[in-house]
């Protein structure tokens, strides 16, 4: 199944994209999801933040399952003034 993902900040910085189709078997979840993108952009590898995850706009945690066409992004931190 294919999920939509978008990447911000540093994050969208080391993958070199924002936004990005991907493919993943069916029953998986967002940190399958994530450990796939660490490793099919190797930037994202040593990335050892506390993100905040979201699909199709509403946050979720790690265990969320994902379903086709659900858009998953990742934020990390975000600081400024």
């Amino acid at each position: 199944m294919k999920v939509r993902v978008k990447l911000f900040a540093m994050l969208r910085e080391r993958a070199g994209t924002a936004d990005t189709l991907h493919d993943v078997p069916e029953g998986s979840t967002v940190k399958d999801l994530w450990d796939d993108l660490r490793r099919a952009h190797g930037g994202l590898a040593g990335v050892d933040l506390k993100l905040l995850y979201a699909v199709n706009s509403e946050y979720v945690a790690l265990d969320h399952r994902l379903a086709d066409g659900d858009e998953v992004a990742f934020i990390p931190p975000v600081s400024g003034g």
